[in-house]
């Protein structure tokens, strides 16, 4: 709300908690209808104006051009407050790729009589002349909205959205931002940027430089399992080769991330294996609970 809609956002009491509604759309028929009707969020807030003790706010992001949108932000709007008997304030945030597509209203006019809904709208293309800003701001919105412009530009060009994925996620330890926040918006760079599989393993190795930088552990489970698979397959491609230095090196690195820091008679043990205890040690590593554990293979 203070990003995009930022003069809508100073009428909302925000010492009141808000609270988020989207489970009880289905309740007002709204998500489980027969033409896919989907209502992004729905937040129950307060405003500072005392004739109003709460107003619910219907948020939709839409990423492609649709001409049937604001006829549907009108069927939202009426089926919520037909179901509460409240206000309504539907919000729109249009991040498709055309620049004149801006649907703000929906009416009919029929032998005097006039329905329909008018409604505010945020343009995240509007946002494209200012990466400046967008790069200095504090608000993780304008992060995301910078996400999102970057794989735009990008053109499926995997070159270029590997540079724009690296420079903002080295930005994510600029800001201050908390390691929850962090972690966050770096699961959510990782759903927008999408890279294929080789630009994709090369920037999870160079995560991992940046996590010993920072001293904080970005990786969930799946993600991990990813590097696994990648680093993995570099140990085998390695042995495969016959070459054991790169082999032993490779495993090592990928030892010390899964168990912290090897003591010396591991790493003599690493250095004095065949290539065959390689392999079989590379084979039990992903199911591996401890180093004893692999090394009992």
């Amino acid at each position: 709300m203070v990003f995009f809609f930022s003069d809508l956002g100073a009428q909302i009491d925000w010492s009141k908690k808000p609270r988020f509604r989207d489970k009880e759309l289905m309740r007002v028929g709204v998500g489980n209808t027969p033409d896919g009707l989907v209502a992004d969020k729905l937040i129950e807030v307060c405003l500072h104006d005392g004739r109003l003790q709460w107003v619910l706010i219907h948020i939709e992001v839409q990423a492609q051009r649709d001409p049937a949108l604001a006829r549907r932000v009108l069927d939202y709007n009426y089926r919520i407050f037909k179901a509460y008997e409240r206000p309504v304030a539907s919000l729109v945030l249009l991040a498709d790729d055309e620049p004149n597509w801006r649907p703000h209203a929906f009416h009919n006019q029929l032998l005097g009589t006039s329905m329909g809904i008018s409604f505010a709208t945020a343009k995240l293309l509007d946002y494209a002349a200012r990466s400046e800003g967008l790069l200095a701001s504090h608000n993780p919105f304008a992060w995301v909205t910078l996400a999102h412009l970057r794989t735009q530009q990008a053109h499926h060009n995997p070159e270029e959205l590997y540079a724009a994925k690296w420079q903002l996620t080295k930005l994510l330890y600029l800001h201050g931002w908390s390691k929850r926040r962090i972690i966050v918006l770096f699961s959510v760079i990782n759903w927008m940027m999408a890279l294929p599989e080789p630009y994709q393993e090369r920037y999870w190795q160079a995560i991992v430089e940046l996590e010993k930088e920072h001293e904080m552990e970005l990786f969930n489970s799946l993600e991990q399992s990813f590097i696994d698979k990648g680093w993995q397959r570099g140990l085998e491609k390695g042995l495969e080769q016959g070459r054991q230095e790169g082999a032993v090196a490779l495993l090592e690195r990928q030892l010390t991330r899964r168990f912290g820091p090897l003591p010396q008679s591991v790493r003599k043990k690493l250095t004095k294996a065949s290539m065959a205890q390689l392999g079989t040690w590379c084979d039990a590593l992903p199911e591996a609970e401890s180093l004893k554990h692999l090394f009992s293979a």
